[in-house]
């Protein structure tokens, strides 16, 4: 399960637009037409499905889904922008998808604004303005310096995977005690609540860090993800985490009947606790109550916890906040967990 998860989820979940088709509607038919729209066809992010001389045509393409963007070239262009150094283009952009939307049109932008100064350093003969001060700059990304989203969305689709086994898992766990009819034999063991439900999370905590152990092997060998900071903090904060999440599997199995009402319940939390993370999209984005009330969610501190350290290389002292905050989560969660559960023989 790990190693098909990470290898399928990293490259079909990614916000990088790419191979976007386009349709080009060209009226001019000029040199400087033809030099923009082969701009587009270079950048790789576009891939022009249609060139026509037909607007309607191009709306076709646009209604049928064969195209994602239409760039229309009108008549005079190359004379309007040689004569009154500014000419007019249109794009539509299919904005169903929001989204991809604004991306394909910043793309698009990008492209004709790169293009727009092309020409202008060519009128202006750069070449020959070897006198004036210049300034260069010159740009690097901390972090992730070729801006690869894969190595981004692995270390949280580790968290996913571990989420899954240490929340779902183990909220099936007590009720399929009950369910059998091996919660009596349990109850008369003479051992404390506190063991029986740490004897029930231990097994589930080795099974979590082997998942996560072959997801780093998977991330560094096959998607060359860095790992700038410590295994040993990562793997301490993993079990700290993971002592959050069976906490919370064991509470809801001590408040249910059946195996099913817990997998319910379990994905019902889950769900919201993975999509509200900051796996996918930025907490910084979401509304002010939505911030304030992830303070509240156990998979948003271990998903900044694991991307810190391994891609910026955090040490203690920069997670602190989360590892109390988990502390803090799972000492509650498994006190009441324990209160819920009677041991009755």
């Amino acid at each position: 399960m790990p190693v098909i998860q990470l290898v399928v989820l990293v490259h079909a979940m990614t916000f990088e637009i790419r191979n976007i088709p386009m349709t080009v509607v060209d009226h001019d038919h000029s040199g400087y037409s033809q030099r923009l729209t082969h701009k587009f066809a270079a950048n790789g992010f576009f891939i022009i499905k249609n060139f026509t001389s037909s607007t309607q045509e191009a709306k076709n393409d646009l209604m049928t889904n064969d195209a994602k963007i239409v760039l229309e070239i009108p008549p005079h262009f190359e004379r309007d922008l040689i004569r009154n150094t500014k000419a007019q283009i249109q794009l539509r952009v299919n904005a169903i998808d929001g989204v991809a939307a604004s991306l394909s049109n910043a793309y698009a932008n990008s492209i004709i604004t790169d293009f727009n100064q092309n020409i202008a350093l060519e009128w202006m003969k750069v070449a020959k303005l070897t006198g004036g001060t210049r300034i260069t700059i010159d740009e690097s990304f901390w972090y992730n310096p070729e801006l690869n989203y894969k190595i981004y969305m692995v270390p949280g689709l580790m968290v996913l995977l571990v989420t899954i086994i240490g929340m779902l898992l183990s909220g099936i766990n007590l009720v399929r005690e009950k369910e059998i009819g091996t919660m009596e034999q349990l109850n008369v063991t003479p051992i404390k609540k506190y063991q029986l439900l740490i004897g029930k999370m231990f097994p589930f905590l080795c099974i979590a860090l082997f998942v996560m152990t072959i997801g780093l092997n998977i991330g560094y060998f096959a998607f060359h993800m860095p790992i700038m900071g410590s295994l040993f903090l990562l793997y301490a904060m993993a079990v700290v985490y993971l002592f959050v999440t069976l906490a919370f599997g064991l509470l809801v199995s001590t408040l249910v009947d059946t195996q099913q009402q817990a997998m319910f319940i379990a994905f019902f939390f889950m769900m919201i606790f993975i999509m509200m993370s900051g796996l996918f999209t930025s907490i910084e984005s979401m509304p002010k109550w939505g911030q304030y009330l992830d303070r509240l969610n156990p998979v948003a501190y271990f998903v900044r916890i694991i991307r810190m350290i391994l891609l910026k290389g955090s040490g203690f002292r920069d997670i602190q906040t989360e590892f109390w905050s988990l502390v803090v989560y799972g000492t509650t969660v498994f006190t009441i967990a324990i209160a819920r559960y009677h041991k009755r023989a």
